[in-house]
């Protein structure tokens, strides 16, 4: 079954790159170079396991928490009106038992990224979008933090009708997606947050990431 898994990955990465060979990129992670540098770990409560992880040969992020809640944030300036794709793949191994993800006992995801835009010093000004791999909500449902609250927009784009130990490729228009969301043309985001978090359901979720990257197409 793993060297099934393992072939399938390499079969999705090849078919991913393939895709956008002719589209201008803007890396942000590369972890068969760079590992995790660039990323600084935010720990919210106990502490979600960030290390790197071959398959097939090819460095991924694997993310393990049990009852904890903590994120990899790396700080990137980004002309999203240039490169408004934003590119990833992810997997998980296990759904999670989360009941209602609007509320603040429900808001735990087996995977999810976070664009961010900075408020500096206005600290209210921050606003995030998540792409999170939820629960019970529908795909494409969209809400705010239940922590957070409207700065913070939350969209399903999995959710438990996706298949565990699965591979799959995501593409948003991140700058369509701000300006829906928050009803702005916003022409940068400020950083890209990983999170694998298990606090308020106080289960485990295991997950992986592959690397994240904006393009012009």
């Amino acid at each position: 079954m793993l060297r099934k898994l393992c072939i399938l990955c390499c079969c999705i990465i090849g078919l991913f790159m393939g895709n956008i060979s002719s589209a201008e990129i803007l890396q942000v992670s590369d972890f068969p170079a760079s590992g995790l540098e660039g990323w600084e770990k935010k720990e919210f409560k106990n502490s979600t396991a960030y290390q790197l992880f071959q398959i097939k040969n090819k460095p991924v992020l694997l993310a393990e928490s049990r009852n904890g809640a903590s994120a990899l944030i790396k700080k990137v300036h980004v002309d999203i009106k240039k490169f408004p794709f934003l590119n990833w793949m992810w997997r998980i191994e296990n759904r999670l038992d989360t009941a209602d993800e609007t509320t603040k006992s429900g808001d735990d995801y087996a995977a999810r990224i976070y664009v961010i835009i900075d408020g500096g010093i206005f600290i209210w000004r921050t606003k995030a979008v998540n792409y999170v791999w939820a629960n019970r909500a529908a795909k494409g449902e969209i809400w705010e933090n239940a922590f957070a609250g409207k700065n913070a927009q939350m969209m399903a784009l999995r959710n438990r009708q996706d298949n565990v130990s699965t591979w799959y490729v995501e593409k948003r228009n991140v700058y369509e997606d701000l300006k829906r969301l928050f009803g702005i043309r916003v022409h940068s985001i400020d950083a890209i947050a990983i999170m694998t978090d298990t606090d308020n359901s106080h289960g485990q979720a295991k997950a992986y990431y592959g690397d994240i990257f904006f393009s012009d197409k």
